[in-house]
């Protein structure tokens, strides 16, 4: 998965429907999570769009979600949050100001309120796996 901080490089220069092609794009580089994984358990609540969200801890102690959506802007939005939180710590996680570190990609100005409503669901997912893990 790429960074973040790559990501939003790359982003900056783009127009908007460029945009979009690499939200696209980015949701279709996630690795495939298996149907099984998809229950009620995992699925963010509040999007437009079904989103679901797995974590997975390696040995290190590092974080690793799988997700998908049905949608394929959202999937490239989960793609983008994911970015921010994948291979951290799960402690970092918990504590980690998501919001903020997607700030320069300006989601509620560049996409419409359908497609950004569910952010504040899936960062809070992120946050809740990761804060249970850290505390196992």
């Amino acid at each position: 998965m790429r960074s973040l901080d790559d990501i939003r490089e790359e982003y900056e220069f783009l127009d908007a429907d460029e945009r979009y092609r690499l939200l696209i794009e980015l949701g279709r580089d996630l690795p495939a999570m298996p149907d099984a994984l998809k229950t009620d358990a995992t699925l963010v609540r509040g999007c437009s769009a079904s989103v679901w969200v797995y974590p997975t801890q390696d040995e290190a102690g590092r974080l690793n979600f799988l997700a998908d959506s049905n949608a394929a802007i959202t999937k490239g939005i989960v793609a983008l949050v994911l970015a921010a939180v994948q291979d951290r710590p799960a402690a970092e996680v918990a504590a980690m100001d998501v919001t903020k570190a997607l700030e320069p990609f300006d989601l509620r100005n560049q996409l419409s309120s359908n497609r950004t409503q569910g952010v504040p669901n899936m960062i809070a997912l992120v946050r809740e796996h990761a804060a249970r893990i850290a505390a196992a």
